[in-house]
Order: C-alpha cells, then structure tokens, then sequence
C-alpha cells in the first residue's frame, strides 16, 4: 500500500520584492524609450513654462508631490502593492537624494536657459557614468572610452562657450543635474536584481516628496488654479515617463535602447520652438552633435563589454 504523499509545506514569502527577469524584445524596448522621450519631454517643457511664475523648488516639490501620491499603494502595509521592504534602505535613500537633485538643478537651469541647450547638456550623464564606474563599481576603463569621454566634454564646451558673452552661469545646473544623474544610474546598478522596480520608484517618491515638503514653504509662492493643473501635468508626464522606461528596459539593454533617448532632444528643441520661440544656436546643434556621437559610441563600447562578460539577469532601469 502506497504510503500518502506528504503536504508540501507552503513557500516562504520573500523579505523583498524582485526584479523580473528580463525578456529579449529590442524592438518593443526602442518603441517603449520613443514613447518615454514623449513624456519626459513634456514634462521638462511644462516646467521651463512654469518657471515664469513659479520658483524651481515649488516646481520639483509639485512634481514629487504627484510621484508620491502615484505610488502611495506602494507604500501602505497590507496593499498587495506594498514595496517597501528592501534590505538596502540606506542605498535607496541616497539614491532617492540624488534623483531629487537631479531634478532640481535641471528645473533651475530652466529658468534661465534655452530648454534645448539645458537638455543637450543633461545628456552628459552617461561621461559623468564611465568615471563614477571605476570607483564605485571597480570597472575598468579603456582609452577609447576616454576618447568618447573627452569628445562629449568638448561638445559641452561648444555649447556653453565659457568666456564668452553668450556664457551663463545657470550653464552649470544642467552639469550638476547631470552629475546626480549619473550617480543614480551608478546606485541603480549597484541595487539592481535585488530590489523590483517598483520598490526603488517608490523610495525615490518618498525621498523627494520629504525633502521638498523641508525646503518648500522657505520659497513658496502661492500657484493659480493654471499653475496647479500644469503642476499636475509635470508629476504625471514624469512618472509615465520614468515608468515606461522601466518597462523598456525589461525588454533590451541599456546599450541597445541608449541611442534612442537622445529623440527627447527633438522633442524638446520642437516643443521649446513652437512654445517658446527659441531657435536653438548653431553652436548647440554642433555642441549636441558632439554630446550624442560621444554617447552612441559609448553605448556601443558598453555593448562589446557585457557580450564579453557572463549573461546576468535583467536590471531596473536607471531612470526608475
């Protein structure tokens, strides 16, 4: 007589959410990143709008106030959505610093330059990224990387014409912007296939929306009704933004997707003509020129790097 089978015991739940594994779709995560430099265009356009009438701290506080209340489900303990739990809360909280940082010196810049020359300086990340990767993550970088790196530093140089009239001091809130960028994407990387997405989006609302709430009434400036709407639009463009580019990256690598965020520069040079009137330079289009061949060509580097290293699973986007 067969002896009764035992009863499985039930599955121990996990301390954290993971992230999924990601599936080989190229296609799918270019049309997603497209569609993310959609939002993301929006939203950075809809604050240099709101800059006119409202200061940048109000502004970023507007927009982390709609990110938290987006994610809030995430936060409440019992919502199937909960997502707080993580076994590297101080990473995320530092990484949800540097997101607000780079938000709120982009906004700033805004106020005083041409959007399309402020976006075309934010895309220096990416050099700001190859030398943050060899302290933080012990990664090695060769000469033609330093090449590419030095290419796009003469690309900002060509924008921002220090020396010169044409030179603005705000130019260096979009380099600074872009560093704390480049430090969330090294955090990013750093936390990746141990937190879900969902997690770290979540810590960076909380983050941003505690930190701005601290600093907002020093600076506050009572909004119209317009100036609410707008607000409203600048949180939920972002947020879409950031969170169909988390999805995209489920899909491809970041070295296949990289080339096709730089179609948020048209977006914003259209949009800043068609609102604004401003014609970007020829000294910007050359500069950006420089900035995107810089980063193409370090998207493709990072592409033959990991073909040479172990298949490892998928991480979260760096722009969660």
């Amino acid at each position: 007589m067969p002896l009764p089978a035992k009863k499985s015991s039930p599955a121990k739940k996990s301390v954290s959410r993971k992230a999924p594994a990601r599936a080989d779709r190229p296609f799918k995560g270019i049309a997603l990143i497209l569609l993310s430099t959609i939002f993301l265009g929006t939203s950075d356009v809809t604050s240099k709008y709101l800059s006119a009438t409202l200061p940048s701290i109000e502004i970023t506080w507007m927009r982390f106030l709609v990110f938290a209340l987006i994610m809030s489900p995430a936060m409440l303990p019992g919502s199937p959505l909960f997502a707080l739990r993580t076994g590297r809360v101080g990473l995320q909280f530092l990484r949800g610093a540097t997101l607000l940082g780079s938000s709120l010196f982009f906004i700033s810049g805004l106020a005083f330059l041409p959007i399309a020359e402020a976006s075309a300086t934010g895309f220096v990340a990416p050099l700001y990224v190859t030398a943050l990767s060899i302290v933080f993550l012990g990664e090695k970088v060769g000469l033609r990387r330093w090449i590419a790196t030095a290419l796009g530093l003469i690309g900002v140089l060509i924008i921002l014409r220090p020396g010169t009239s044409a030179f603005h001091v705000a130019a260096f809130f979009p380099l600074l912007s872009a560093f704390c960028w480049a430090s969330t994407l090294i955090m990013t990387r750093m936390i990746s296939g141990r937190d879900a997405a969902i997690t770290t989006m979540t810590y960076s609302a909380i983050v941003g929306f505690a930190i701005m709430s601290v600093m907002v009434p020093f600076a506050w400036v009572t909004p119209s009704w317009h100036d609410i709407l707008l607000g409203i639009l600048v949180g939920v463009a972002s947020t879409a933004g950031q969170w169909i580019v988390v999805l995209a990256f489920r899909y491809a690598d970041a070295s296949v997707l990289a080339p096709f965020s730089y179609t948020q520069l048209l977006w914003v040079s259209l949009l800043g003509f068609f609102i604004f009137g401003e014609v970007p330079s020829i000294w910007t289009v050359i500069g950006a020129a420089f900035i995107v061949a810089s980063g193409l060509y370090t998207a493709h580097r990072e592409r033959i790097r990991r073909s040479q290293l172990l298949t490892v699973p998928g991480e979260p986007s760096p722009n969660a």
